[in-house]
């Protein structure tokens, strides 16, 4: 799987985050910029959450954004398809309950969840609009969330300078930091391909399990929170 247009079938997600697990952490603060600490911080801010809330991070990878989750005091669990971010998250973050599922079909009980949020991830999953539903199930009437990924710079001139670093600099960035570049080839691709912050604001509406949807961007609309509560 190496371009954004090939299915996303679940087996090969899997395959590919395993191969970029050694190193994705410090993968991805470098080609960020380090400015990914500062979206865990603003996903955990807009999730909202209180002591003893109960709080689901799907496509956890090795927990890093799990972890941030915790600062809040509410419990929170990490769900990830990839057994090899898994098992990477594992031996630094042995106290973070990491546990393996499939965005399609998680291991919980209907409405056992407060909130649920997913970052970077949604866009690798084959089913968009079948993930919004799976976290709806799994989160009680009323409860939260939020969606950190990927968006559309919204200053036109910026947007034109970020787009030729994705597809210029970033590659080589990867190569030098990366435990596997060329699955980056494709993460630069599904970024390109993904709807802008309108765009999956309809998505997660048209759902039909969230309303109360909106969005706020980050770092200049490189990325956005989308917000929703369950239905």
């Amino acid at each position: 799987m190496t371009r954004a247009d090939l299915d996303k079938q679940p087996h090969e997600v899997a395959e590919m985050f395993d191969g970029v697990a050694h190193r994705y952490d410090l993968t991805n603060t470098v080609i960020s910029f380090g400015q990914d600490r500062g979206w865990r911080q603003a996903t955990r801010a807009a999730l909202g959450l209180r002591p003893g809330e109960r709080v689901l991070d799907v496509g956890a990878g090795t927990g890093v954004s799990t972890e941030e989750l915790e600062r809040s005091g509410a419990f929170a669990v990490g769900a990830d398809i990839s057994v090899g971010m898994l098992r990477a998250g594992r031996r630094v973050r042995a106290e973070v309950p990491l546990l393996a599922g499939d965005a399609l079909r998680l291991p919980f009980a209907d409405g056992v969840f407060d909130a649920v949020t997913i970052s970077l991830a949604l866009r690798n999953v084959v089913d968009t609009a079948a993930a919004l539903r799976e976290f709806a199930r799994v989160t009680r009437p009323g409860g939260r969330l939020v969606v950190c990924e990927f968006s559309h710079p919204t200053n036109k001139a910026f947007r034109t300078v970020y787009l030729q670093y994705l597809m210029r600099s970033l590659p080589a960035v990867a190569r030098a930091v990366s435990s596997n570049p060329e699955a980056y080839v494709y993460l630069i691709e599904s970024i390109r391909a993904w709807p802008d912050q309108q765009g999956l604001a309809d998505v997660i509406a048209g759902s039909g399990v969230w309303d109360r949807v909106g969005w706020r961007n980050l770092t200049g609309g490189i990325v956005a929170l989308h917000r929703a509560t369950r239905v």
